[in-house]
């Protein structure tokens, strides 16, 4: 009899819950349509692009050329240096911001007078447009007028003005200072977040247990920060991947920091190969997809 109660019970259950995910559907439906017509048309577009030889000096007269594009950007060194610069500058922006903004969010989320200055001043370097920071990097870089060059000189760590964004053993780790600067700020923020969702009587109760400043980072702060670590490295290194503003106002395309961002535009651009162009995006999306492949499913292990 029991049994026999419970089946109905169990279908209107079933029902409803098959009512809701319909419901969810209809719901989430004018999202997918306009992200399908904003996203979805322009990368099948570009996909479908880089086949041909399609050009923005010749319109309507593409033809199907096969993999003639992919051939060509892999066989072109200045792509290959694009991409390297673009790992090089991945790896030590993300790493260095990591661990400066950690520290960061450290200090901010303890307890002392002007803590809330301390936190509104740190987000200035972040609120700046990136290309208007850039460009006051820019001048501030400058081997005759710059800022920095001065400053050495006066403190007497350097005897003349030194060519940072002409010099290319300087040039790159320049932009990667800029975009610390800049960046450092947003992961410390997002850190913070994380740091401000664990509560605080289990420092407590690890302080009572004898445990010490190390021990409670180690054991404690970092396994609960995890999730918002993980986040943290997937909004950076997705960002860094697709680096554009910071290197083109201030390098543009020299080969010794161009990025692979900076290296479709000149092609798109300044040499009107659309199908070429294509091609690369078409790269880079690929490289960028992978890597957020590899974040998502990380995430998904450590949150399951």
């Amino acid at each position: 009899m029991a049994t026999l109660q419970a089946r109905p019970k169990r279908r209107r259950s079933q029902n409803l819950e098959a009512t809701q995910a319909r419901t969810a559907w209809w719901l989430v439906l004018p999202s997918l349509i306009v992200v399908a017509l904003v996203a979805g048309y322009p990368l099948f577009r570009t996909i479908a692009l880089s086949f041909t030889d399609s050009s923005f000096f010749n319109p309507g007269q593409e033809h199907n050329v096969g993999l003639a594009n992919y051939t060509r950007l892999f066989a072109d060194p200045i792509w290959w240096a694009s991409v390297k610069n673009t790992v090089v500058f991945t790896v030590f922006s993300v790493a260095i911001e990591f661990f400066m903004g950690l520290f960061v969010a450290m200090v901010i989320n303890s307890n002392f007078r002007g803590r809330g200055v301390v936190r509104t001043a740190m987000l200035v370097p972040w609120a700046i447009p990136t290309v208007i920071s850039a460009q006051m990097w820019k001048w501030m870089y400058n081997d005759v007028i710059g800022v920095i060059n001065d400053l050495l000189i006066r403190a007497h760590i350097i005897s003349q003005s030194i060519g940072w964004l002409a010099n290319p053993s300087t040039t790159m780790p320049s932009i990667i200072a800029v975009d610390i600067w800049k960046t450092t700020p947003f992961v410390a923020l997002l850190l913070l977040a994380g740091l401000q969702a664990i509560p605080s009587d289990i420092y407590e109760a690890a302080r009572v247990d004898g445990a010490n400043a190390f021990v409670q980072f180690w054991r404690l702060t970092l396994p609960l920060l995890r999730p918002a670590i993980l986040v943290t490295l997937i909004f950076r290194t997705l960002d860094a991947l697709r680096v554009f503003d910071v290197i083109y106002v201030m390098t543009g395309t020299t080969q010794s920091t161009i990025s692979m961002a900076v290296y479709d535009r000149q092609q798109l651009i300044d040499f009107g190969g659309l199908g070429f162009g294509s091609a690369a995006s078409v790269i880079i999306f690929l490289i960028i997809s992978v890597f957020t492949v590899g974040y998502v499913t990380s995430l998904k292990v450590r949150f399951d």
